[in-house]
């Protein structure tokens, strides 16, 4: 790596360390962005490792236009989710893939329950419930402003209640 000073770099050598980086975010984040997008596409296995496999490959293919790859990486991955799901969407919520680890019948109504919600407002709960990113980092990593993913929760939350006929909880 070079030292501040030690002039510019070449472009082959910005490339590789770009890629460096995206290869390293991978390794730290990949299964986190995978645990959020199953959750968000109701325990689907193959659709999470198919959406979270092809925002970063795309993030290679795209090193060089993108100011902030995390962020970018999951927008990319939720929507390419969120366009798998859509063809998918007509009749009833699908059953979860078995994952090792994970009865499917313990978390089948959550899941279900999870599919009543739009998909801002599914991605916002599991990113910030589930993951435990703050507002303002769900926002920056689907695209939309803290005030909005707040907006989402709430309304998520409750939703949620009505469907699983939780307790009432306060909202952060």
């Amino acid at each position: 790596m070079r030292e501040v000073g030690e002039g510019p770099v070449a472009p082959r050598e910005l490339h590789e360390g770009v890629e460096r980086d995206i290869e390293r975010l991978y390794r730290e984040s990949a299964p986190q962005l995978w645990r959020s997008i199953y959750g968000f596409a109701g325990g689907r296995r193959h659709l999470a490792e198919d959406a979270v496999a092809e925002a970063f490959a795309r993030a290679i293919e795209r090193r060089n236009e993108i100011r902030d790859p995390l962020a970018w990486i999951y927008r990319t991955a939720f929507r390419i989710a969120s366009r798998e799901l859509q063809q998918e969407r007509r009749g009833r919520p699908p059953s979860p893939d078995p994952v090792p680890g994970i009865d499917p019948a313990d978390v089948q109504d959550v899941l279900s329950a999870l599919w009543t919600l739009s998909p801002n407002q599914r991605a916002a709960v599991v990113l910030h419930d589930q993951e435990g990113f703050t507002a303002p980092e769900v926002g920056r990593l689907i695209g939309i402003s803290a005030a909005t993913v707040r907006v989402h929760l709430f309304r998520a939350r409750r939703r949620l209640r009505e469907v699983l006929g939780g307790e009432e909880d306060r909202d952060d």
